[in-house]
Formats: C-alpha cells, sequence, structure tokens
C-alpha cells in the first residue's frame, strides 16, 4: 500500500459537506468513488484535514489515502482529474510516509471568508459570499480584530452542533481588508485549529461591532464570559473558504509577532 497526500479544492455549492453521508452528495463520498473504479472494485477510505461543512468551498484542501499500487504522484493527480466533477480539481500530489495523517498531523490552518457590501443579494455571488447589506465601518473591525489573537478559549465562538470538549484555540492572524473592484469585505483567519462553524461566526461578529451593534472592545467580553448564546448571529456558509493547510510551518506572515 502507498500513502498519497493530495491537495484539492473544490466549489461547495452542491456538496452537502465534505464527509460522507448515507444519502447526500459529499467530497469524500465522489473521491473514493473515483478511487474505486481506479483500483476495479477495492475500497479505498479518504481522510480529509477537516471537514467543511455544506456550501462551504475549499482552495487548499489536504487528504489522504492508502492505495494499493504505486502510482507516480503527477499520475495520480491526472487519473484523479479525469474522473473529477467540474466542480472537483486536484491541485498537487505526493508519496508520503505511512505514518502521515491529513488531519492529525496538521499544525495550522487558513480561512478566508468574503463579504459583498452590495445593497441587494448579487445573483453571480450568492453562492459564492455572504452578504451584509448594513452600514459598516471597517477600521472598527481593524481595532476589533486584534483581540483575538494568541490562545483563548473561544467557547463563544463554537456552534452547539460540535463534539470536541476543549474549546481552547490559538489565532496567529486575524485580517479584513476591502476589496473596492468587488466591494467585499475579505476576511483571512489563521490558526492551530477551529471550532465547529468559528469562523462565521466570528465574522458575523465582526460584521456587528463595524455596524456599530457592538461595541469594538466586543471580542475580549465575548471570550470572557464563555457563551455561545452571547454571540449568536452566524454568517452563511457561502462565503467561506479552505485556503490553505500547514503541515511543517506557519508562513512568516502570519506568525505572531
Amino acid at each position: 500500500m502507498t500513502r498519497y497526500k493530495m491537495t484539492m479544492a473544490y466549489d461547495g455549492h452542491l456538496f452537502h459537506g465534505f464527509q460522507k453521508q448515507i444519502k447526500d452528495r459529499t467530497v469524500q463520498e465522489t473521491v473514493e468513488k473515483a478511487l474505486f473504479k481506479m483500483t476495479k472494485g477495492k475500497e479505498v477510505a479518504v481522510h480529509g484535514s477537516g471537514r467543511t461543512d455544506a456550501g462551504v468551498h475549499a482552495k487548499g484542501q489536504v487528504i489522504h489515502f492508502d492505495y494499493p499500487g504505486n502510482i507516480p504522484p503527477q499520475n495520480m493527480i491526472r487519473a484523479l482529474n479525469s474522473m473529477m466533477p467540474l466542480d472537483t480539481i486536484f491541485l498537487a500530489g505526493a508519496i508520503v510516509d505511512a505514518n502521515f495523517h491529513a488531519q492529525f498531523d496538521t499544525i495550522g490552518k487558513w480561512y478566508r471568508y468574503r463579504v459583498d457590501l452590495g445593497r441587494y443579494t448579487d445573483p453571480f455571488k450568492r453562492f459564492y459570499t455572504g452578504h451584509y447589506p448594513y452600514p459598516v465601518d471597517i477600521e472598527r473591525i481593524k481595532l476589533a480584530l486584534p483581540a483575538l489573537l494568541g490562545e483563548h478559549d473561544f467557547t463563544s465562538f463554537a456552534a452547539s452542533g460540535g463534539v470536541i470538549k476543549n474549546k481552547v484555540r490559538t489565532i496567529y492572524y486575524a485580517n479584513v481588508e476591502y476589496d473596492e473592484g468587488q466591494n467585499e469585505f475579505i476576511f483571512d483567519f489563521v490558526g492551530n485549529g477551529f471550532l465547529y462553524n468559528m469562523v462565521r461566526i466570528l465574522v458575523a461578529t465582526a460584521l456587528e461591532i463595524g455596524n456599530g451593534r457592538r461595541p469594538i472592545d466586543d471580542f475580549k467580553r465575548l471570550i470572557m464570559v464563555r457563551d455561545r448564546n452571547e454571540a449568536r448571529a452566524t454568517a452563511p456558509a457561502s462565503g467561506l473558504y479552505l485556503q490553505e493547510v500547514y503541515y511543517d510551518e506557519i508562513p512568516e506572515q502570519f506568525r505572531l509577532k
């Protein structure tokens, strides 16, 4: 058996998340069906760096699987891409040590969230951005985001459906920029891990700070109270992208100063 580490991208709009389900179309099932054909009927289990929810996109999802044979990585990429639907593509691949694990060996992830600021929902963006048509001051958000940096208990920003008890995570980088051409806010978060819906809750809270519904220092209070009911809102899945997964080191531009 040969263990492959593969990097893939997918448009999450028509997927019901990454993890395989009984009836719904998922990323894991799509890849496993392709490998089933390649092996002429042998089951190959696919393991992801993490689960993306229904409607969430990925530009740098990492998976691993054990393949009964030894195919050069570039040939594996070509073979899988020849069987992928149009909303999925493999970008890179490598043969790795049998102990490598796509999920448990991660040291960090980079998530991006796009927010369309137009007054009305853009029909051509509705599956690829969140939408916030209210007045918002980006400078208020920029002043608020540094409170998230470092190690904290993020209980207030974890959706109730999560099963992980330890809510302590470290955020290395939190930033927002305005894309004038697209009239969008671009949020970026890099951390050693993220809780269920955590990025989407952080974005929703940041927008409320920018709108003046919350004080600039409210992230500090929410971290202290450790109460999900205090954060409340969750941004739509459509604006969230898993940009990159890190295994060796966090890029220098994202490291805590």
